[in-house]
């Protein structure tokens, strides 16, 4: 058999996830050798198994809600039929096509620059590989992505437990479903079953749900999902494995018992680091023992090691693993001149109905406040679904800094606000641009406007269309 040959370049970088793959094209375009590591290259963690199967599925419960719905406009459909199967058919034969799209992406690397398997450190910046070669590389990036975790309650109980790993892989909708975990998977995932007719009951020991910043849009956010399934807030669970499902118990102000079909586990996922043999790297690591990195360079320490992605237990967001993985492949290349980059505005959304997003600066930050009710606004009114509050923060000179929302459109209304804030704009600023009759932005006019009565900006007079009906 022919010895292996040891493999040379600038930079090895291992995980071919989106951040794996964003730092490898960064470096590349900087004139670095490659060499991108993964035991599978089977795609992004978004198209298997996180935001476009998650997505396909909440299209699928939209369309169910929209039928429900339909009588408040005198539009009267008949009964409701969800075959679960062909929900969950689609959501597999649509994820699946996305996967393959990622994976396009690795026929076009240069020859040789795609190695299959797994990488781990041998000594600091000392790269081997389990069939035994060696790597030699000026600069390494770790982006070895997330796992899914099961808590010790729910831990060995069976195919039952479902992560977000398998939730997808379901051939029919459960009957009953338990949801542990009220973040923005667990709080998308609820939902969403729920309006495709799944008895849901979403549990979590904190009384937050998405990790909702502002109150008024918490208690929006809590009101409208209440809608769809029972939450079970500010409780402690138990779990044991019965015949036809798993049986919690929950403590609280309403303790009690139920047997669940299924149990959807959505508590976190920790940075998957688990076979780097870290504490080799010689590289700093917290109580986690994750890398100690700078969050402007992806830099670990001083060292040629850098760190970008869901690995890094930062912000574990698709758009910031992007850009994590561009920051650290081109410091990567250029390494030891490494150079900070300026972060984007913060922005997280969960795709409940309405969304609920933040932006920017939170309401603690000593910044003025306005707000925006959505229960009566105009064009909500005519869609029959207003409901949800805006709450818009600015600096003493009427500056933007961010924003939390949960109301009809967030989705759209969040990344314009955000854009805002990145151009530094100000609420006049803002006031002065042609707002459209009637659209869902023209409800943000009321907070503006509030920040501008609290920091004594004028109003723009020449666009101040608000006394227009539904403005």
């Amino acid at each position: 058999m022919a010895e292996r040959q040891d493999l040379t370049c600038d930079v090895a970088v291992i995980g071919a996830g989106t951040a794996g793959i964003s730092a490898e094209r960064a470096a590349r375009k900087a004139g670095a050798r490659t060499l991108l590591i993964d035991p599978w290259f089977r795609g992004t963690l978004c198209a298997n198994t996180g935001c476009m199967p998650s997505k396909l599925l909440i299209a699928a419960a939209h369309a169910a809600h929209a039928v429900r719905h339909a009588p408040v406009f005198g539009v009267n459909p008949g009964s409701l039929a969800i075959d679960g199967q062909a929900v969950m058919a689609r959501v597999r034969e649509e994820r699946d096509r996305f996967v393959a799209f990622t994976k396009e992406t690795f026929d076009d690397l240069p020859e040789g620059t795609a190695v299959t398997g797994r990488a781990r450190f041998e000594g600091p910046g000392q790269l081997v590989l389990e069939d035994g070669r060696r790597i030699a590389s000026r600069a390494i990036v770790i982006a070895t992505g997330s796992e899914a975790m099961i808590p010790p309650p729910f831990r060995d109980l069976g195919p039952r437990v479902l992560t977000t790993e398998t939730l997808f892989e379901i051939p029919d909708l459960p009957e009953r479903l338990a949801v542990i975990g009220g973040g923005p998977i667990g709080l998308e995932m609820a939902q969403a079953m729920g309006r495709l007719g799944v008895r849901v009951t979403l549990f979590d020991n904190s009384t937050t749900l998405a990790k909702a910043r502002c109150a008024a849009v918490h208690d929006a956010l809590k009101e409208a999902v209440s809608r769809d399934l029972t939450l079970r807030l500010g409780c402690e669970t138990s779990a044991e494995a019965v015949d036809g499902g798993i049986r919690i118990d929950w403590t609280g102000d309403d303790p009690g018992r139920a047997v669940f079909s299924h149990v959807l586990v959505a508590t976190g996922r920790p940075p998957n680091l688990k076979g780097l043999d870290l504490d080799r790297s010689g590289l700093a690591l917290d109580d986690h023992g994750t890398p100690v990195f700078d969050r402007q360079t992806m830099q670990c320490g001083d060292s040629a090691v850098f760190i970008a992605g869901d690995a890094d237990a930062d912000v574990p967001l698709l758009h910031e693993a992007s850009t994590e993985g561009a920051i650290a492949g081109r410091n990567a290349a250029a390494f030891p001149d490494v150079a900070p980059s300026e972060r984007n505005t913060a922005f997280t959304l969960t795709f409940t109905d309405p969304p609920v997003a933040s932006v920017g600066a939170s309401p603690e930050d000593g910044t003025i406040c306005g707000r925006s009710d959505y229960g009566n606004q105009g064009r909500a009114r005519t869609e029959a679904r207003a409901e949800g509050v805006m709450s818009v923060y600015a600096d003493a000179d009427g500056r933007l800094t961010g924003a939390d929302l949960c109301c009809p459109g967030a989705e759209h209304l969040s990344h314009l606000l955000a854009w805002a804030i990145e151009s530094g704009a100000t609420a006049p600023q803002i006031l002065s641009m042609p707002f459209y009759h009637p659209t869902l932005e023209e409800g943000m006019k009321a907070a503006l406007r509030e920040i501008c009565g609290k920091t004594s900006q004028p109003v723009p007079e020449s666009r101040d269309f608000g006394n227009l009906p539904g403005g």
